[in-house]
């Protein structure tokens, strides 16, 4: 084996130009494979990672009327009863959870107001104290909620940097004084995500899916939420998994507990969980039929390639026929002509193969710099590329091979 491939590279070297156009048609083809392989694995990562938000494996369920939001209007509906607590026990104790915490919410608040300054559109939320660790805040002025807040229904708020900017552009907000739909609130901390993960804003449609995040954000104890508005309201869960992949059976889990609570079925009114994985994948799943057919396309090359590398096989076995009947005149078997012309073919593809990642590594870099798409190189493609090219060398150098091993030796060594 070791002397077929050393008479493969030899054979190659002595042919340098000849030997390269033959693996161009394999370059292209598994170049232009990994490239776009590349290319739809980064852009997968990317749709994955603005949904669900680097990494934090967030899930939320909340009360849903059919397949929309259910509006907050005038407390719980009928049919729907608060969560006990033994309910909420076994949401956080679910083995792929990692966190769990409970809160009510109102988004477009317009309520929220410093002197004349007020909050357009703001989120105020009233939350249990478990909500900064599970959501991934950190505070970075003043404090956190701490357990007297909740326990002696201290009316205090924190605010986030866009609530912030509005309310006090040129002081702190620490031990400031907010008003809440009336109620006098103080400010207590500013609060910040943990990490400065931004989702990448590529369209219109992006814009819209991601900018829920973007309204101003005022936190409350759960506690003073029925000071504010005056009604018990259904109560959201978000929940953490301890995995990515754990969180479709975390969200699927936390809603049948929740769902306990309702026993409203004409308004259609069950809790739901936002399984932003699952949407991921849909969103993935939209370009998939596409992205096959550019592989499908990219192949066609490696089959030009593997063309290419029979007709130069047959070629080279016409060229060395005396070879061939010399070395059968003195006991070559033909399974041995047959591995020597096998081989080489084997190695010319296989170089062809290395040459052509290499190409596609290049051409993916090149294609993210000028279109600012992402890539993620992947090394089982790669793999499968090399494998995959000495395969085609072996099946298009077959019948060369063949040809080859069937000469007469006789007839062989008759030919100039």
């Amino acid at each position: 084996m070791l002397e077929n491939v050393r008479l493969s590279f030899q054979g190659i070297w002595s042919h340098k130009m000849r030997s390269f156009l033959t693996m161009l048609g394999i370059i292209i083809g598994i170049a232009s494979i990994i490239s776009i392989v590349s290319t739809i694995k980064g852009t997968n990562e990317q749709i994955k990672q603005n949904l669900i938000g680097a990494g934090n494996n967030n899930v939320t369920v909340s009360l849903k009327q059919g397949d929309g939001n259910y509006w907050m209007d005038n407390g719980l509906p009928s049919g729907v009863s608060k969560l006990s607590d033994d309910q909420k026990k076994r949401i956080r104790e679910q083995d792929q959870a990692e966190n769990a915490s409970f809160y009510t919410e109102r988004t477009y608040v317009s309520g929220i107001a410093k002197g004349n300054t007020t909050l357009d559109s703001a989120k105020a939320l009233g939350v249990d104290e478990n909500y900064l660790s599970t959501c991934g805040y950190q505070i970075y002025q003043g404090r956190g909620f701490v357990e007297s807040d909740f326990s002696k229904i201290h009316k205090v708020v924190l605010l986030d940097d866009t609530a912030v900017l509005t309310l006090f552009p040129d002081e702190s907000p620490v031990g400031k004084t907010i008003e809440i739909m009336g109620e006098p609130f103080t400010v207590i901390g500013v609060i910040k995500k943990a990490d400065s993960f931004q989702p990448v804003i590529n369209s219109r449609e992006d814009y819209y899916t991601y900018n829920q995040e973007s309204y101003p954000l005022v936190l409350m104890p759960d506690v003073c939420w029925p000071i504010v508005f005056q009604y018990d309201e259904p109560e959201n869960a978000v929940v953490m998994a301890k995995t990515t992949e754990d969180m479709s059976t975390v969200g699927k889990t936390t809603a049948d507990i929740m769902n306990e609570s309702v026993t409203n079925t004409t308004d259609s009114l069950s809790y739901q969980a936002e399984d932003l994985l699952e949407k991921a994948k849909s969103l993935q799943e939209l370009g998939q039929s596409t992205n096959q057919q550019l592989i499908w396309i990219a192949s066609i090359s490696l089959l030009v390639g593997g063309i290419g590398v029979m007709n130069i096989m047959l070629v080279s076995v016409t060229e060395r026929t005396s070879e061939i009947g010399l070395k059968k005149a003195i006991g070559a078997r033909k399974r041995r002509i047959l591995f020597q012309f096998l081989t080489e073919a084997a190695v010319l593809t296989s170089i062809g193969g290395l040459l052509g990642v290499l190409g596609g590594i290049i051409m993916a870099q090149v294609i993210s710099r000028v279109s600012q798409t992402p890539v993620a190189i992947s090394i089982p493609a790669i793999i499968f590329s090399v494998v995959f090219s000495m395969v085609i060398g072996i099946v298009f150098g077959l019948l060369p091979s063949v040809k080859a091993a069937n000469l007469n030796p006789i007839d062989a060594l008759r030919r100039e």
